[in-house]
């Protein structure tokens, strides 16, 4: 059974991600196991923000940029997982657009309209069925840095040093973009009612 270690780093029984990034400098091919491993977390984050269809591209684009830059992790640093969603983040940033237009359908629809399960789920588990319009328009409100930082804290599941380490950005920094994204999440909300 996987948990996750104080660093947020994956303890399955097997290698940690340290000795797994160790293995694939030595091996490319073990490069396998890291995708293997955070796929599906990948991939659900991206399906969060966008959509299934877009995730099941950029999660490939996530997993290719991981793979050509794999000698930049430093375990040192933090834990696979902020890496790869950092990456992730980064090629949302490039279709912010479709993001927010896609929050904004969601708060015009009673909620979200999706043949597949997986998406329904991931929003359904950030609020309950009759504030998903309601949280869809609120986050489309947000600015972008204060999207990334809820977003990787609701559908990423990343501490807030994860966070930091995710976007290259001080603890602190963090806090404070939370702190104001909440803060206007909260009066968005708040205003509805």
């Amino acid at each position: 059974m996987a948990h996750h270690d104080g660093r947020g780093a994956v303890n399955t029984g097997r290698e940690t991600d340290a000795s797994l990034a160790a293995a694939v400098r030595e091996d490319p091919d073990r490069f396998t196991d890291v995708y293997d491993r955070y796929f599906d977390v990948v991939h659900g984050y991206i399906a969060g923000r966008l959509d299934t269809q877009a995730a099941d591209d950029l999660a490939a684009e996530t997993f290719t940029l991981a793979f050509l830059h794999r000698d930049r992790f430093d375990p040192a640093l933090g834990a696979l997982r902020p890496w790869l969603l950092g990456i992730a983040t980064n090629i949302i940033a490039r279709h912010r657009r479709a993001e927010a237009r896609r929050y904004r359908a969601l708060a015009r629809s009673a909620g979200p309209d999706v043949q597949d399960g997986h998406e329904s789920r991931v929003v359904a588990s950030v609020a309950a069925k009759d504030l998903q319009p309601r949280l869809a328009g609120a986050l489309a409100a947000l600015s972008a840095k204060e999207r990334d930082v809820v977003l990787l804290m609701a559908l990423g599941e990343l501490s807030h040093e994860e966070i930091g380490q995710a976007l290259g950005i001080p603890y602190g920094t963090v806090g404070s973009r939370l702190n104001r994204a909440r803060g206007k999440l909260r009066a968005a909300l708040e205003e509805e009612d």
